[in-house]
């Protein structure tokens, strides 16, 4: 695991915990999931997350005032406030997932991440998960990210299995075997 899993993967279990302790762990997850799905769906959250000009504060003050406006709750407005004042931002999308992921581990679930180049629809979410019980993962978790650079298809990786279905990466697989060819 890379350092940079490592760190969401020790914010996830703070907040896991914390929630856990507190009692409002199923409240907390799915305020969790519903945030993956606004910064999946909104490219202005996408863009504000990744964009390094800012001041820690700014990023505090602009995830407070999306925090507000969408009614989630102090302990993941808190949370957030964290992960903004330790320059965490950028990585706030790792961080939400590497929670499901967490919870799902300790459900007894298989976890797929699932990377598309726009949101899945829910009828693509259930095909998915249908396919994927065909190939043997009956019990898995989705973790959907998106990525625009993929420019169509799927990308899933359940544990060390990749299957690449993006047109980016047909296009990279055409061009390495073209430059074998040459």
């Amino acid at each position: 695991m890379n350092a940079s899993g490592g760190m969401a993967q020790r914010y996830a279990l703070a907040l896991y915990e914390y929630a856990e302790e507190k009692s409002v762990l199923p409240e907390v997850l799915n305020q969790v999931r519903a945030l993956r799905k606004l910064i999946a769906e909104s490219a202005a959250l996408r863009e504000f997350l990744s964009d390094q000009t800012l001041d820690f504060r700014q990023e505090a003050k602009g995830l407070e005032a999306v925090l507000n406006a969408q009614g989630f709750s102090d302990t993941l407005k808190r949370f957030i406030g964290v992960i903004a004042r330790n320059r965490r931002a950028s990585r706030l999308d790792d961080i939400l997932g590497a929670v499901i992921a967490l919870d799902a581990k300790r459900r007894g679930e298989t976890v797929a991440e699932v990377r598309s180049a726009q949101p899945l629809t829910a009828g693509q979410r259930s095909a998915l998960q249908t396919r994927l019980a065909e190939a043997g993962y009956a019990r898995v978790s989705m973790i959907e990210r998106v990525e625009p650079e993929l420019i169509g298809g799927l990308v899933v990786q359940i544990g060390a299995k990749l299957f690449d279905t993006s047109i980016r990466g047909r296009l990279t697989r055409i061009q390495n075997a073209m430059k074998g060819a040459a």
